[in-house]
């Protein structure tokens, strides 16, 4: 019997999803989910540290939850839970706080990035400076293999594994599994729509920067329309992210969405201008959200069964968390 591996990922429920979500996230939990023992955790606690409304929170929650159930995430073939349920990655987290240093977490370059860009008005929690240490704990907690990531999530996956090979150094035992990274392949990171120098964001002030993933279809054709290419001439429909931003972003999404290499576009789009090339895009982009956003309506007004997919995932996920915790506990010499 092969025992399959197991890989944690996370999705925070902080608004409305983008196709970089998509292409960066969902698409590859749906390749893990057949391959890997996975444990895909909705949140909700990290989400605290930007959203403070609870009801907007909530309904965060069905909302990602319909989401990941309208791409083809299946709940059977996986394990889909609220990371607010499982009470042990509070427990753990705690215990790995006070094996983790201050030092390493003033070298996290996404929080001092964070405290760079913050509004005058608006002060930084405590919980942005701790982030790395609950995201460790939600990862160690299941004896995770690999964690799929992006560049920007290197740093804080990298002192997960410190921190898990200290505890074990300290203890002389082998309390933690030291998970490894899978990195996310080429077109994971979907740039800005009108600046591909910086990634697409929910939170960007100008809306035309995002394809969000139940926008209608007028709103995708402007937006795609809009969209940087370069002053190239004759145009070419060609893959280079330095000189050739724009194009190649829209590319990324475009191999994306349609499971086809970036070297067969190229070679598809040789003589296309920019504008037909945008409509061959706008035309498939359509297609491929349109069956997205059918099946987000269908799930999202069966709350019940919602709440039944949280409810198996909280059952599955804490039977190992609270199996895995007393082990760590015990291992420390505390609480057994």
């Amino acid at each position: 019997m092969i025992i399959k591996k197991n890989i944690f990922s996370a999705i925070q429920p902080t608004g409305k999803l983008t196709i970089g979500h998509y292409i960066g996230v969902l698409k590859n939990w749906l390749y893990y989910q057949n391959k890997y023992n996975c444990f895909f955790c909705i949140a909700d606690m990290h989400a605290l540290t930007g959203i403070k409304n609870k009801i907007k929170i909530k309904n965060n929650i069905y909302d990602l939850l319909s989401i990941i159930l309208a791409v083809g995430i299946n709940p059977m073939n996986c394990t889909i839970f609220l990371q607010s349920n499982i009470i042990e990655h509070i427990k753990l987290y705690w215990l790995l706080n006070c094996y983790t240093y201050i030092g390493e977490l003033n070298r996290m370059t996404q929080f001092k990035d964070k405290i760079k860009n913050k509004n005058k008005n608006n002060n930084i929690n405590c919980g942005l400076f701790n982030y790395p240490i609950l995201m460790s704990s939600d990862i160690l907690l299941y004896n995770t293999d690999y964690v799929p990531i992006g560049y920007d999530q290197i740093q804080h996956l990298e002192l997960t594994r410190l921190i898990a090979k200290r505890i074990n150094k300290i203890y002389s035992k082998n309390i933690f599994n030291i998970p490894k990274y899978i990195l996310a392949k080429n077109g994971s990171k979907i740039m800005s729509l009108c600046n591909p120098y910086k990634k697409m964001s929910k939170s960007d002030i100008n809306k035309n920067n995002i394809i969000f993933l139940l926008d209608s279809s007028i709103k995708i054709k402007n937006k795609i329309n809009n969209a940087l290419t370069d002053s190239q001439y004759p145009p070419k429909i060609l893959y280079n992210k330095i000189k050739k931003p724009g194009i190649s972003n829209l590319l990324d999404i475009f191999s994306s969405i349609k499971n086809i290499s970036i070297y067969k576009l190229e070679k598809k789009f040789i003589n296309f201008s920019y504008n037909k090339f945008k409509k061959e895009l706008i035309f498939e982009l359509i297609l491929f959200l349109k069956k997205i956003k059918k099946n987000y309506i269908f799930f999202r007004k069966k709350k019940n069964f919602l709440k039944k997919i949280l409810l198996n995932g909280k059952l599955k996920a804490r039977k190992i968390a609270k199996k895995n915790i007393l082990h760590i506990y015990k291992n420390i010499g505390i609480n057994y």
